[in-house]
């Protein structure tokens, strides 16, 4: 930090100062972790420097051989990782690479059927505000709701009156296990493409904590950053007939130089992720989303479909007389960061809200357990409980700062 400190102060204190919000906090939002420093290490490192257009071995620039080398290795380990015939590891972000699996399969304006946003979807899966819903013809399905899950049932009965091109299925706020093999199969009853966005899950896929949709349905996109724990980034995986159409979409279709520094970094990732250690931790991100769960139901809040059988939760305000928007400012004040968050049915804008999403990933990486989640569930409860309660939310805020300081992030750089 010595030589950015000197060149510009600036920035080197608003870093700091993110370092230390992270430090002192809990982050609770479901998209995000905390890299190792080795991945934090290689996103900063001298591979941020070249062009490198093109693929291992087909380059547009010289001096690529490191590049290529390292490409391959991302490749390689992403596909061991999930026991798929191809990946491409260039992707920016995950809507980048659902953009180029729409564009290496379907036409413009052709139907896609996809979750709705509201429900539990991703903007990229056909929200009128996205591309996804300019240029395609989007339908879309939600949640049962009575049960607040998928009826997949309902979904093949819509499927064959709609005759959609392609399926989207996975999620961005669904406390659920998806049944993959179910939407391949009503995929291939209307002739459907389908891809499966695994962006939240692909750590819980890739330690066999969750079923995959690879080998099972043609696309798999993700992002790296999440339950991976790698890069910001993204990445997709297909069936070796599809691998060069997928390319092509990606380069030249949508991007031009390859971020090297990341796909570096996402190589790091995937090893890491290729440790038995890694399953653990998985395994860990689930128990401890299911005793957060559990706590705050115990304390008497509602959580959408009762619990949760992945990383995250959907706490329902709307009987409470909250907004979303107010739980997440009023948390904030105390330490605890959240999203405010649709729900089934839903009465208010995307910006107000009726619910927060909750999830464990970053608490489980600094190393906290069961009983460090009963503490949190009883500092949200507590917040949510007394939220007009100045005095009261400042108690709680010392008892996250207290908690935190038992679980570090990094050491300060010297």
């Amino acid at each position: 930090m010595s030589h950015l400190a000197s060149t510009d102060p600036e920035v080197a204190e608003l870093i700091e100062n993110e370092r230390l919000r992270q430090t002192n906090g809990l982050e609770l939002i479901a998209s995000e972790n905390i890299v190792s420093k080795a991945v934090l290490e290689t996103t900063g490192s001298i591979m941020t420097n070249k062009y490198a257009e093109g693929y291992p071995g087909k380059r547009y620039y010289g001096g690529c051989e490191y590049y290529d080398i390292v490409e391959n290795l991302a490749r390689d380990r992403l596909c061991q990782l999930f026991g798929a015939d191809h990946a491409n590891v260039q992707a920016h972000s995950g809507s980048g690479a659902n953009m180029a699996v729409y564009f290496a399969t379907i036409n413009y304006g052709d139907k896609i059927m996809s979750m709705k946003l509201s429900e539990g979807g991703h903007l990229s899966h056909g929200s009128p505000v996205s591309f996804s819903g300019k240029m395609y013809d989007v339908v879309q399905y939600g949640v049962d709701h009575e049960t607040e899950r998928l009826d997949y049932a309902d979904l093949a009965e819509m499927a064959r009156k709609e005759k959609p091109q392609m399926i989207v299925c996975g999620a961005s706020a669904y406390p659920r296990e998806i049944d993959f093999k179910a939407f391949g199969e009503i995929a291939a009853d209307v002739g459907a493409y389908c891809v499966a966005d695994i962006a939240h899950i692909a750590g819980l896929v890739a330690a066999g904590l969750h079923n995959s949709p690879v080998g099972v349905i043609p696309f798999t996109t993700t992002t790296t950053h999440k339950t991976l724990r790698g890069p910001r980034g993204g990445a997709i995986l297909c069936d070796s007939e599809y691998a060069q159409a997928i390319d092509k979409a990606i380069f030249p279709g949508l991007q031009g130089g390859p971020l090297m520094h990341i796909i570096a970094a996402k190589a790091v990732c995937f090893k890491e992720a290729l440790q038995p250690a890694y399953k653990e931790y998985c395994r860990q991100v689930i128990k401890n989303a299911q005793t957060l769960a559990a706590t705050l139901e115990g304390e008497g809040l509602r959580l959408v479909s009762g619990g949760t059988d992945n990383h995250l939760m959907l706490l329902d305000l709307s009987d409470r007389k909250l907004t979303g928007l107010q739980a997440e400012n009023t948390l904030h004040d105390a330490g605890i960061t959240v999203n405010k968050n649709t729900i089934p049915r839903e009465t208010l804008s995307p910006f107000v809200t009726s619910g927060l999403r909750i999830g464990t990933p970053a608490v489980t990486s600094r190393g906290m357990k069961e009983e460090e989640m009963k503490t949190i569930g009883h500092c949200i409860a507590t917040v949510l409980k007394n939220i007009e309660n100045a005095e009261r939310i400042a108690e709680v805020k010392a008892e996250v700062e207290a908690l935190s300081s038992r679980f570090p992030i990094y050491a300060v750089t010297e």
